[in-house]
């Protein structure tokens, strides 16, 4: 019998007493340790994971890099600001940063990824072939993807592409989301389904991106360990939404585990 591997592709790491940025809209009542977490991934037979840095932070990375380099089952994002040191980004891939994370949530002022400083960024992330890992409302996707296609550079988008609730998969910015999957240099997560409008909203959203997708272009995360939702949600719970979303076996192979592994752990 041939086993599959299963790549969460979407979770957080951090401990009570780390330094959180102003902003910082969650503070978590308890450790999130890599070895809790890599037990977690052994009860539940998850084999790889890919750490999400977490926008509580800003550019702490530490306790992130410190995880990967002891690890080798994990990967990373970074956050970073626009005039990172190519050296320093060299430095971090050797310890398995795969990825720079922008955020368009929880921040005063959304980057312009068209600006030289950004574009100078982007094009140091093409160069050492990471990905751009963003959390964004779907009004905003059709910036992100222009300045991320502009810049010739691998793009993920978080959690279904956050799609308006009052549109849903009408929404516009969910609709330019398909069609840069189609261009084939953008991936979705389907992830963080407890956070959408409803469990059948997501199975929807999921379903419009298979259609377009398949299992090519969409990898799935857990978004462990539920920030704001840590008493609501449990790990066997994320795992199962898997199997909700997607029915087809040989398709949720593709999701849980070749297309993260060419995508994350293939360089």
């Amino acid at each position: 019998m041939t086993t599959h591997p299963i790549i969460d592709c979407h979770f957080h790491l951090y401990t009570t007493d780390m330094p959180r940025v102003a902003s910082a809209w969650h503070q978590p009542p308890f450790d999130a340790t890599p070895e809790g977490f890599l037990e977690v991934m052994d009860k539940h037979g998850v084999t790889f994971g890919v750490i999400a840095a977490a926008s509580m932070y800003g550019e702490y990375n530490d306790y992130t890099i410190r995880a990967t380099r002891r690890h080798k089952r994990l990967r990373g994002t970074v956050i970073l600001s626009p005039d990172a040191d190519f050296y320093r980004m060299e430095r971090m891939k050797e310890d398995g940063i795969v990825g720079v994370r922008i955020f368009y949530r929880h921040v005063a002022s959304p980057p312009d990824l068209k600006s030289p400083e950004y574009q100078r960024l982007l094009r140091r992330v093409r160069d050492l072939n990471w990905h751009v890992h963003v959390l964004a409302e779907s009004h905003d996707l059709p910036a992100v993807i222009e300045g991320t296609e502009a810049a010739g550079v691998k793009l993920v988008i978080d959690h279904f592409g956050r799609p308006d609730p009052g549109q849903g998969v009408n929404a516009p910015g969910f609709k330019a989301m398909l069609a840069a999957v189609e261009r084939g240099n953008t991936w979705v997560k389907i992830s963080a389904g407890y956070r959408m409008p409803s469990a059948q909203a997501a199975r929807d959203y999921a379903a419009a991106l298979l259609r377009v997708a398949g299992g090519e272009r969409l990898v799935w995360g857990s978004d462990w360990p539920f920030a704001a939702f840590e008493d609501r949600v449990t790990y066997a719970d994320a795992v199962a939404t898997l199997a909700d979303w997607v029915q087809d076996e040989r398709v949720r192979q593709q999701i849980a585990g070749e297309t993260p592994l060419r995508l994350y752990f293939s360089d």
